[in-house]
């Protein structure tokens, strides 16, 4: 819901909503960047051609809800043209987990929950985090490489709010789980759509915009703060 239209009984029905229960199984689909992982790789990409500073200031729009996603994204990705692909080995080392995610990640799958992630960042780095991290889906972009360098182009469909929310959708479809049986975890506002869809939404160290859109708000970097949410 927007600012303009959020009223003090909308804040009351969504206290009064079902609560996701660990007693049966469930999803929780988050984002990546500055969610599962304390960084954001865009940045850090930028970072390593020599542009981070004016990379941040789009990305930083672009959370803040003042720049669409998809015209943010391919800004920044321009600006990688000419990078080599090795360049995501040297990114990846620099990433840490948040504190709490994989304890996350692991309890839920205890208690028969399935996890994604979704990211405006990129497969060459998401896959990676996946398979570390044990989640059952991940969805991110994926970048132009030719002749081992960077083309500054997004290949295929850019993975917007509209593509979050869907996976979402699509992925508590497949294991027969009720929309209210699901969490939605972000910062940004391309994560808002999931956000307010899911069961449960929650804004994690987030945007204003994205805190006011969401049924309860972290703003400790603790993801494990996630399961005191949850009913038993």
């Amino acid at each position: 819901m927007s600012e303009e239209t959020l009223q003090p009984s909308d804040v009351f029905a969504d206290a009064m909503a079902p609560v996701p229960t660990l007693s049966r199984p469930g999803l929780l689909v988050m984002d990546v960047d500055s969610t599962l992982i304390d960084e954001e790789v865009i940045d850090e990409l930028g970072e390593a051609a020599g542009c981070g500073e004016q990379i941040a200031e789009v990305t930083e729009r672009a959370m803040r809800g003042e720049m669409e996603f998809c015209e943010a994204l391919r800004a920044r990705v321009a600006l990688l043209k000419g990078l080599p692909a090795s360049v995501f080995d040297v990114v990846h080392e620099k990433l840490h987990f948040t504190n709490g995610a994989l304890e996350l990640i692991d309890t839920l799958h205890a208690h028969g929950w399935k996890v994604g992630v979704v990211s405006g960042g990129f497969h060459e780095v998401v896959d990676r985090l996946a398979a570390e991290s044990n989640v059952d889906y991940w969805l991110a972009n994926r970048l132009g490489v030719q002749d081992g360098v960077l083309t500054g182009e997004v290949l295929g469909d850019i993975v917007c709010k509209t593509v979050k929310l869907h996976a979402l959708q699509d992925w508590a479809r497949r294991n027969d789980i009720d929309i209210a049986q699901t969490v939605a975890v972000g910062d940004g506002a391309n994560d808002i759509p999931m956000i307010q869809a899911a069961g449960l939404g929650i804004a994690f160290c987030a945007k204003p915009k994205t805190q006011l859109a969401a049924d309860h708000a972290i703003n400790e970097r603790n993801l494990r703060l996630v399961l005191d949410l949850l009913d038993r």
